[in-house]
């Protein structure tokens, strides 16, 4: 494994948890809470087989907060000197004196906290040097621009290697550090056909560049998708049932993350306001988050606040088990945290039997689509309408490319409607689930 380059070694970013902490009580903080982070990476970019971009990013944070009873101030820098972090701790503790007392803020309950680590293989560095990315970069925009003189332009293919490191503590006695790394390669190619173009991409993303595909086979597959796109049409308006691909399907997922999150529910901007224990999806979806996946994109043993992580089922038969909440989240609704300050873990969509294939099949007649676009959701009745491309299907094969279309419908409804899941599992973020068939929704177009 290639040595890591931080700037700062982890036993530093534990001293200065420790200053900062020490610092807080003597200053008169009830309790504190602190964060040091360091980050370095490069992405490199080509464009035409010429060199776009070379960035190199290197980032450093202390972030503290502190509290007076329940009063709370927070404060950052991106100085690590004694004297910058003496500074922040009393910003922080300045800010708490003169803001409204909160009887939800807090540290959580001590017993709630971290006392199991493990180690879960996150942290891979890629000593990429830039002449390699580069290589690497062309040689997946080489790819696309193989496979068919239809190909004529690029958006652009990427590579980049990012590291990152932390350490955490609070003044209920906890204390936590992690190394971690995420990779990726990416490309974006355009298609044409007289004057008609189209685009599409692709890409991986990975802790370990051991485990990303081949730059090869991304331009390939990103190339293909932009082909197959070419002689799109538009088609009438109409009721059809919906096969959301996998990529996509991925942020149907996000909505539901996102209603049944704390800051959501307790300030009333869901609609699935009070939907713990009710039935919300169809009974074939069963729903899993999964912390301690080696190497996975969203693993952990802690959130952001310290608390233990554990192994859950979200939605089990299409029922809601869980909320994702913080301590604060937790409390306004006069619960506990589920230990998801900072986000969700791992979520893990049970797939069905069919592969893509005996997907379309089981659609028969509608709408794959493969790209959304815009932000027509509304989170507080789940309203639903988003400019779409896709293709049209008839006796479960793929007719023609389809482009300029809105899907509509109501999040309620998508949920309870969904036919089918494949079992073309694809990890995109926090999020694993294959293909999602919906009975039907409305299709606009000409």
């Amino acid at each position: 494994m290639p040595s890591s380059r931080f700037s700062v070694a982890q036993d530093t970013l534990h001293t200065i948890v420790e200053d900062v902490l020490e610092r807080a009580a003597r200053r008169g903080a009830t309790q504190c809470e602190t964060e040091v982070s360091e980050s370095y990476g490069q992405t490199v970019t080509v464009r035409c087989s010429e060199v776009d971009t070379i960035e190199h990013n290197r980032d450093k944070s202390v972030g503290v907060t502190a509290y007076i009873g329940k009063q709370r101030g927070h404060a950052t820098t991106s100085d690590f000197s004694p004297q910058a972090i003496a500074d922040t701790v009393d910003a922080a503790l300045s800010i708490a004196r003169f803001t409204a007392s909160d009887d939800c803020s807090g540290l959580p309950e001590p017993e709630l906290l971290c006392t199991q680590v493990r180690d879960l293989d996150l942290f891979h560095p890629w000593d990429l040097k830039v002449e390699e990315a580069i290589r690497m970069a062309k040689s997946a925009e080489k790819a696309a621009f193989r496979l068919d003189r239809r190909i004529v332009n690029s958006e652009g293919a990427s590579v980049s290697c990012q590291q990152s490191q932390f350490a955490i503590g609070n003044s209920a006695g906890f204390r936590g550090s992690q190394q971690s790394s995420r990779h990726y390669i990416s490309c974006a190619v355009i298609a044409a056909e007289g004057d008609k173009m189209q685009r599409d991409d692709w890409y991986s993303s990975q802790r370990s560049s051991a485990d990303l595909a081949t730059p090869g086979a991304i331009g390939d597959y990103a190339g293909r998708r932009a082909l197959a796109r070419l002689r799109s049409r538009k088609i009438d308006t109409r009721q059809a049932p919906v096969l959301f691909e996998a990529p996509i399907a991925n942020s149907l997922l996000g909505h539901f993350v996102s209603a049944v999150s704390g800051g959501s529910l307790y300030r009333k901007t869901s609609f699935l306001l009070d939907s713990l224990g009710q039935t919300v999806f169809s009974p074939i979806v069963n729903l899993s988050e999964r912390p301690f996946i080696q190497r996975g994109h969203a693993s952990g043993c802690y959130d952001d606040e310290g608390v233990q992580a554990h192994d859950r089922e979200v939605v089990n038969a299409g029922v809601v088990q869980g909320y994702f909440l913080s301590s604060y989240s937790a409390r306004k609704l006069g619960m506990q945290t589920t230990g998801n300050a900072g986000g969700n873990y791992n979520l893990i969509l049970q797939p069905g039997e069919r592969d893509f294939a005996g997907m379309l099949r089981e659609m028969g007649r509608g709408l794959l689509v493969t790209e959304l676009m815009g932000q027509g959701i509304n989170p507080v009745t789940g309203d639903y309408s988003r400019g779409a491309a896709g293709y049209w299907v008839e006796g479960g094969e793929i007719q023609f490319p389809v482009e300029e279309i809105t899907i509509a419908g109501n999040l309620r409804d998508m949920f309870r409607s969904i036919a089918a899941i494949g079992n073309d599992t694809l990890v995109r973020g926090s999020r694993q689930c294959g293909s999602i068939l919906l009975e039907q929704m409305t299709i606009a177009g000409s």
